[in-house]
């Protein structure tokens, strides 16, 4: 209920909302406090759905997203409606730097993002672990992104 209340508002739902009517989608009542918008047409950004505020925009139906098999889908994206309650707009900076952070670790935008790992990588069907390119490699000394202590 207070995420819900944030997202109002910090003004992301009503961008939210704003995204879905504009692109045609059918607004629908979701769990977790959070709406869904239903038959998103544009073809960016790429993935099956992505949050904005407390609206959940989806390419598929509400009944697709609400499915029992797809439960820790709709809580992953809920996890990010708990991240625009507590940075409003400033999540989209914050998401998008994190975003070429992973990039310029890795092959992913999501697998080193801290706003995609906070929410559940494998919930928001993200690999969990990619290697690291050769730089970050030679910069960090260790696969998981740690420097290796002196002497080893």
């Amino acid at each position: 209920m207070t995420r819900t209340v944030l997202t109002a508002v910090n003004g992301t739902t009503v961008i939210g909302l704003l995204v879905a009517l504009a692109t045609g989608a059918r607004i629908r009542r979701g769990r977790h406090g959070v709406l869904i918008a239903e038959n998103y047409r544009l073809r960016v950004p790429p993935a099956t759905c992505f949050t904005i505020g407390s609206v959940v925009l989806t390419r598929r139906t509400a009944e697709w997203l609400l499915a029992e098999e797809r439960a820790r889908l709709l809580a992953h994206e809920s996890r990010h409606a708990g991240q625009y309650a507590v940075l409003g707009p400033l999540f989209w900076p914050a998401y998008w730097l994190a975003c070429a952070w992973s990039i310029a670790l890795t092959t992913s935008y999501g697998v080193r993002n801290w706003f995609e790992r906070n929410a559940g990588l494998a919930d928001g069907h993200y690999p969990e672990d990619l290697p690291l390119r050769p730089w970050a490699l030679r910069m960090f000394g260790r696969e998981d992104g740690r420097t290796t202590p002196p002497g080893t």
